[in-house]
């Protein structure tokens, strides 16, 4: 059975090394170490470490192969945003990111396809990125962040890259980012414990109450990590939407709960009863194979948590690569 990883990180060995270009050691920096190591630095501190499977397209395919798994779509990784910097030094980074995905796709079309990356912070360069993106690169669409500094995805600044994006056809992935709470959550790795599942609800409260879904019903927006809180608490949203219309249906008078079956849904939520839930909930049509590769936190075998119901072929057919395709707005064929 064809599979589709729709949420796979992928980053250069290397790239513009922007902080030393512009003096801001905000820009994330790679350093390879002589021990063999591969580490990410930001803000002038060790972020993350790496590893050649970020990077090297034919280890991944090796790696993906153990699972049965054929396709991975790859997008960046969500400190690369830089929605902080100066829009043309941010848009620098960006189409580097884009066209390493671009090359990565067009080297081994049967198992890559891509999304790419625009700096939101200026809607207009952002729009222009993104038809880049489509008709020179020939990715499916974007990765965005779950909110853009001082600006939640309803704000009216970003509806025009919204409309380009519906316009285009290109899928869209919300990922946290920039976790809220961050600064007053210093330990036990809270921000990425407790702070993404929130910020995947901030941007759907914020797509569906500013109306955004509601004005461009073709939008076709996945969020990652199950959704975050967002489908789990979706009773208390819709109460709240109920109780306290003044407050909260401001902008769009619709229920909220409608807009379940108008989203997608990578699988990764960690826990099968979730992930249960989730597909009760928002439909197996609205869910597909995700896994957050290649970092920790991510799930380590690709499909697991979807073997672990007992779904039928039918079922299983969607969620690993009929729902995918939809969203890419794909052939089958394009991976045979």
């Amino acid at each position: 059975m064809l599979k589709i990883d729709i949420h796979a990180h992928f980053l250069p060995r290397d790239w513009p090394d922007l902080a030393a270009k512009y003096g801001d050691n905000r820009f994330p920096v790679i350093h390879h170490g002589e021990d063999g190591r591969h580490r990410i630095y930001k803000d002038g501190k060790f972020f993350r470490e790496i590893w050649p499977k970020t990077w090297d397209p034919e280890i991944r395919i090796e790696d993906y192969a153990r699972f049965g798994v054929q396709v991975q779509v790859i997008s960046t990784v969500p400190v690369m945003f830089s929605y902080w910097a100066r829009p043309h030094h941010a848009l620098e980074l960006h189409q580097a990111l884009n066209d390493h995905i671009a090359e990565a796709c067009r080297a081994h079309p049967r198992h890559y396809a891509g999304i790419g990356t625009v700096p939101l912070q200026s809607p207009s360069l952002a729009v222009r990125e993104l038809e880049r993106c489509m008709d020179e690169l020939n990715l499916q669409g974007v990765q965005i962040g779950s909110h853009v500094n001082d600006w939640n995805l309803d704000a009216p600044e970003l509806f025009e890259f919204f409309e380009a994006a519906s316009e285009l056809g290109a899928a869209i992935l919300v990922h946290p980012w920039d976790m809220m709470g961050a600064a007053s959550m210093p330990k036990y790795w809270l921000p990425w414990l407790v702070g993404m599942p929130a910020e995947q609800s901030r941007a759907a409260c914020s797509l569906i109450f500013g109306g955004v879904l509601e004005r461009l019903p073709k939008l076709r927006v996945c969020l990652a990590h199950g959704g975050g809180s967002f489908p789990y608490t979706i009773g208390r949203i819709e109460h709240g939407f109920r109780m306290r219309p003044d407050l909260v249906a401001t902008d769009n008078f619709r229920n909220p709960r409608e807009y379940l079956g108008r989203l997608y849904y990578d699988s990764w939520v960690a826990d099968t009863r979730a992930l249960r839930y989730l597909l009760d909930t928002c439909g197996v049509s609205r869910v597909m194979l995700g896994t957050d590769y290649p970092f920790p936190l991510g799930e380590q075998e690709p499909g697991a948590g979807i073997e672990a119901l007992g779904l039928d072929e039918a079922d299983k057919a969607r969620l690993y690569h009929g729902t995918a395709l939809e969203w890419m707005g794909l052939p089958k064929s394009r991976f045979e």
